[in-house]
């Protein structure tokens, strides 16, 4: 049997915005990797990068270990994986090359690596794993057991999905058939995470301890700005009965206050809510969770179900107020339906967030206005907000390509940078979003709990007090208008060229 050292790359110290939130999960999709490679006897340790002080760290535990293999499996499960953090990729690129020169066999998984298995290989990679990879990675583990020195193209031969350097070219091997994707474990390795350094790190920032699980894998919907390089466009679920298994688990063991499912879309049918609320009740294990879902799905059945499974916050991808920009995304929601499904949870007494996206393609001032209004008339309890990022793979992305120019990513999830030509410049955004958690802010004395938004920005100014649903807070109006009169001069030259013409 190997000796695997099995991690992922991202420093939560690397990302200035995160280390603030200071609300750290442990890489569960990781955990799952080593789980299924334990289960096969390996040897397995695990280096997590969430909480380390850098890459100096892993440098030692690689040292100290030796492994006969490394395998890099980022964490597809962390929304930040997807967006391809420029430090987090050269901190990969680093391991990769630290791995290799010691002598190890080195494959690496993700979001980026799928995109790009480039550089990864590159930087010294054996083979990168295309998509989720666990079907290949358990054909190939089998083949460096039986042969260490196995060569690089004999190690994929008629694998599907597992890219190498052959003679200085990226090669992708074919296969006759597609193997089927293995069984997810019961649990994740849990017990290879230093607990009490997250327990430590929550209950000092936030007086709480909240720890992470996934029901599913996936989501069926195609919004067009949605990157889905691991699963496509699948949804695949875990049975209720095995979800509420491993909830009561992570109670007996770790007792978090909290869980945050990672899931794209929690529960999907109120049928399946329901017997995961049943399962808990019988084994007593129920822990008060926050998930995302879509406000499509959010039946007051649903809602119900939610509520009796223990369900205390849900965020909805509400995105804009504005339906041409929900047309123009492709999102297959209305307005209407967000503000349903705000009304919905609300009377069962589950807090609702909202995820906003700014500066998508053909947004324009007027836009940003009835997404100011939705908020005015929804009230969220909590609200994130972004601006939009194009991940490669995406319709979005295509259609902005030739406007990227030297910006591909974001160096930390802080930038809140634009990367393409939309309407306005970036501070024009930041300023937008600013305004948009004050707005909640002071519409109704948000009080942070569990699950709270990523880019929460520090204590609002401005005179306050709750505001009537049919007006602005008192004092924020006005900064609105002094905003949106002055929108001129932060206007970027391609919308400024296309008014012309």
């Amino acid at each position: 049997m190997l000796s695997i050292l099995v991690c992922h790359s991202y420093f939560m110290r690397f990302d200035s915005k995160q280390q603030q939130r200071a609300k750290p999960y442990p890489p569960l999709a990781t955990l799952q990797a080593a789980s299924l490679l334990r289960a096969a006897g390996h040897d397995v340790s695990l280096f997590d990068a969430m909480l380390a002080s850098g890459v100096e760290e892993y440098h030692v535990l690689l040292r100290e270990r030796q492994p006969q293999v490394v395998l890099l499996y980022e964490d597809n499960y962390n929304f930040l994986s997807k967006m391809c953090l420029g430090k987090m990729r050269h901190a990969a690129c680093e391991m990769i090359g630290a791995a290799h020169q010691g002598g190890a066999r080195v494959i690496a998984a993700g979001s980026d690596a799928s995109d790009s298995p480039d550089t990864y290989l590159r930087a010294g990679a054996d083979a990168v794993l295309i998509g989720e990879g666990l079907a290949a990675l358990l054909e190939l583990i089998p083949r460096l057991d039986a042969n260490l020195l196995t060569g690089r193209k004999e190690l994929i031969a008629g694998l599907a999905g597992v890219a190498t350097l052959v003679g200085g070219n990226v090669t992708t091997a074919k296969a006759a058939r597609v193997l089927p994707n293995p069984q997810q474990p019961d649990l994740p390795a849990w017990d290879l995470v230093d607990m009490d350094r997250y327990r430590a790190v929550w209950r000092d920032a936030h007086g709480y301890f909240s720890l992470n699980m996934a029901a599913s894998r996936g989501c069926p919907f195609r919004c067009n700005w949605c990157a889905k390089p691991i699963w496509g466009n699948q949804y695949l679920q875990r049975t209720p009965g095995s979800v509420a298994q491993e909830m009561t688990h992570l109670k007996q063991a770790f007792q978090p206050d909290h869980i945050w499912f990672a899931d794209d879309i929690f529960g999907f049918r109120a049928d399946w809510v329901t017997e995961f609320a049943q399962a808990l009740r019988s084994t007593g294990g129920s822990v008060p969770f926050t998930i995302q879902t879509r406000a499509d799905l959010t039946s007051e059945r649903m809602a119900g179900a939610l509520r009796e499974a223990g369900c205390r916050e849900a965020w909805l991808g509400a995105e804009s107020g504005s339906q041409k920009v929900l047309d123009a995304m492709n999102k297959g929601t209305t307005v209407t339906e967000i503000l349903t499904a705000r009304d919905r949870l609300k009377a069962v007494g589950i807090r609702v967030g909202f995820f906003i996206q700014l500066g998508y393609l053909g947004e324009e001032l007027p836009d940003i206005v009835a997404t100011r209004e939705l908020i005015r008339a929804a009230r969220p309890d909590d609200i994130g907000v972004s601006v939009s990022y194009p991940l490669p793979g995406t319709k979005f992305y295509d259609l902005v390509r030739e406007q990227l120019r030297g910006k591909t990513h974001w160096q930390e999830s802080n930038d809140l940078a634009m990367m393409f030509e939309g309407a306005y410049t970036s501070e024009f955004y930041r300023q937008v979003r600013n305004l948009l958690h004050e707005q909640v802010v002071q519409q109704s004395g948000t009080v942070e709990c569990p699950g709270a938004a990523a880019d929460r920005p520090g204590s609002p100014g401005g005179a306050g007090g709750p505001a009537g649903p049919d007006r602005l807070p008192r004092g924020l109006e006005t900064r609105w208008d002094e905003l949106l009169s002055c929108e001129a001069q932060f206007r970027s030259q391609s919308f400024e060229t296309a008014r012309a013409l």
